[in-house]
């Protein structure tokens, strides 16, 4: 793919990462993995918010989480503040599982940076950032 417009490098870097992702042993999809790992990162995490997060919608993420739960990976428990919400959480086998995911998530990266210094990589991440800090604020409030 030969551009310059950002937008269209980025989602299709995005695609091959995840096409690089799909070809470990792990047996699952790279949004149920995103999904846990977000879920890790923030137990307790309510399913609206997480759906938000992954850019999905609801229904779309509570079939997500029934794989998730049925493969005794995350639990549903109600909210203490809110009987209609339930937070979420790791049971102790997502443990095994999110190490894995992470190996894959190294080693997808490490393919991606190949040829870059560590000084290229660094600005590119500084670069990343401050895009991403530009476009979560809304200006329009």
């Amino acid at each position: 793919m030969q551009t310059k417009n950002i937008g269209f490098l980025l989602t299709d870097i995005l695609r091959l990462m995840r096409r690089e992702y799909t070809k470990s042993d792990l047996d699952m999809t790279p949004m149920q993995a995103r999904a846990l790992v977000y879920v890790s990162h923030s137990e307790g995490i309510r399913q609206v918010t997480l759906a938000e997060m992954l850019d999905i919608q609801p229904i779309t993420l509570a079939r997500l989480i029934d794989q998730l739960a049925l493969d005794n990976l995350v639990e549903r428990r109600s909210d203490p503040t809110d009987r209609r919400a339930y937070g979420l959480y790791l049971t102790k086998d997502a443990a095994p599982l999110l190490e894995k995911i992470e190996i894959e998530v190294k080693r997808v990266r490490e393919k991606a940076l190949q040829g870059l210094t560590d000084a290229q990589v660094e600005v590119m991440l500084d670069a990343l950032l401050t895009l991403h800090a530009n476009l979560s604020t809304d200006s329009s409030l």
